[in-house]
């Protein structure tokens, strides 16, 4: 069944009819406000300004006062008297004027540029209207990002507005191979949508694939930019995410020399990149700020604390259950000792200190921040000791269960970090039911499922499956950035281009 739109309302030339319809479309709105005028030699000629006091942040007068001076100086003459005839030929032949303008033949269209902030501006006897932008509401300033803290590099954090975004990335990107494309999503919300490549650098299979699934959303409320991210991904029941989000502008910039696709929703601070692979997540745009032996080190730490926060838990299981014969006599023997009086088997011990520590991170996540941090800090601490000495768990368990945590906080994106807390208890069942043989189970299942996930029809654990030896000087090591071509991050090199350049 195809909808129909309704017919556009166009703009009459009688003034007071505009003003009723407008009137009525927009009543109890009582943020809009319509303010009645006279110009002309006599004040005989009638005009109305209609604007959003909670959008507009300017002086709405100075608008169409700077448009008329320009007028009478530059082409009519100090006697010729102001007319809307003289008015509309003007404007509409793209007279010049100081203030930026556009002109309007729709009512639709002028609620949509009221609702953008824009000032608009009727004349009796013109069936068109004057829009002038001006600038919005305040908003939040760009600071240093909040998830993502830098020690060395740019400081400079996204913001809920647009334009400054793109302003930072142009900045970045001085070239015109730099695409931004938008749309709007929702005919009730009017969300403004953008997206951006590098021409010359992004897989035409790739874009050509995102522009596919992002179609049809544009019927769909979109509040914030993870909207997004259910209308791209492979498989929406993977706990592995397969975009990213940033709220750095040299990440962003980053990932465009890197053939990627940003997203921006109008009114949200992330930057969505498309597709998302495997090993990005274990890297961030301070890797390349650093130097190689810090880089590389820095990145190998972060390969042990992932394989720590996914498989400890289970492997204390697998061992301390099935498999003692394979824990050091003098070990065994102090696991054994710490344990005596426990009612617990090994498994539930660690499930309900999984648990707790669970709820004590996300009630820090969700407390207000100046008490969050200490309340998780104190809440574990407290919950520790009690465990240990109700004798409800052990202390090798408060171990295991804490470098757990510590490991998983050394993962910089939260996504990842998200899914290794839902895999670990898989880990831990498979491990608590058939021990070693489950564990290793479980794992190959994990990896399967990696190789054969796709990002926009990307393998997910490029670049060392499918292998490329090349790309491999940027995934668990990064070299000195003179050994990289083009660009530090661009591993979708054009040799020809590159020999061009250097010959």
């Amino acid at each position: 069944m195809t909808i129909t739109k309704p017919p556009l309302q166009q703009i009459c030339s009688r003034l007071a009819d505009n003003q009723a319809r407008m009137e009525h479309e927009l009543s109890n709105c009582q943020d809009i406000h319509f303010e009645a005028w006279t110009y002309g030699a006599d004040q005989q000629h009638e005009a109305l300004t209609v604007y959003c006091s909670s959008l507009v942040n300017m002086n709405k007068n100075h608008f169409i006062m700077h448009t008329l001076l320009e007028m009478i100086h530059h082409q009519t003459g100090i006697s010729a008297p102001i007319t809307p005839k003289l008015i509309s030929d003007y404007l509409g032949n793209h007279g010049g004027s100081t203030q930026p303008f556009c002109l309007i033949t729709t009512l639709d269209a002028v609620y949509d540029y009221i609702l953008e902030g824009y000032i608009v501006i009727f004349l009796d006897e013109w069936d068109q209207a004057i829009g002038y932008p001006t600038d919005g509401p305040a908003t939040r300033l760009v600071t240093e990002p909040v998830n993502e803290p830098v020690v060395h590099g740019p400081r400079e954090g996204t913001v809920e507005n647009m334009e400054t975004n793109l302003g930072m990335l142009r900045q970045r990107i001085k070239n015109p191979q730099f695409k931004i494309e938008f749309f709007t999503a929702s005919s009730e919300m009017k969300t403004k949508i953008a997206f951006g490549y590098l021409k010359h650098v992004v897989n035409p299979e790739v874009l050509t694939e995102f522009r596919n699934r992002i179609k049809g959303i544009e019927q769909y409320e979109v509040l914030e930019t993870s909207y997004i991210e259910d209308w791209i991904e492979d498989s929406h029941y993977s706990p592995f995410p397969q975009v990213r989000y940033t709220e750095r502008t040299d990440s962003a910039a980053a990932a465009l020399l890197d053939g990627k696709i940003i997203v921006m929703v109008e009114n949200s601070p992330m930057i969505l990149i498309c597709p998302a692979l495997f090993v990005e997540f274990l890297g961030t745009g301070e890797d390349y700020y650093v130097r190689t032996v810090f880089a590389s080190f820095i990145r190998l730490l972060r390969l042990i604390a992932f394989t720590v926060a996914l498989t400890l838990p289970s492997i204390y299981i697998a061992l301390s259950t099935f498999h003692p014969e394979l824990i050091p006599t003098v070990l065994l023997l102090a696991i054994l000792d710490t344990r005596e009086g426990i009612p617990f088997a090994a498994f539930v011990e660690a499930l309900i200190m999984e648990f707790l520590f669970e709820l004590l991170r996300e009630a820090g996540i969700r407390l207000p921040r100046p008490v969050g941090s200490a309340v998780s800090i104190v809440g574990a601490l407290v919950i520790g000791q009690a465990a240990i000495m109700a004798k409800i768990a052990s202390p090798i368990m408060v171990i295991v269960v804490a470098l757990t945590g510590i490991a998983s906080f050394a993962i910089p994106h939260y996504d990842i970090a998200i899914a290794i807390r839902v895999l670990r208890f898989p880990f831990m069942i498979a491990a608590a039911l058939l021990g070693g043989f489950g564990f290793m189970a479980i794992a190959l299942l994990t990896l399967l499922h990696l190789t054969c996930l796709q990002a926009l029809g990307q393998p997910y654990l490029s670049s060392f499956a499918p292998l490329k030896i090349r790309d491999l000087r940027d995934v668990f090591i990064r070299v000195p950035l003179q050994y990289f071509l083009r660009s530090p991050r661009n591993r979708r090199i054009h040799r020809r281009g590159h020999r061009d350049r250097i010959s």
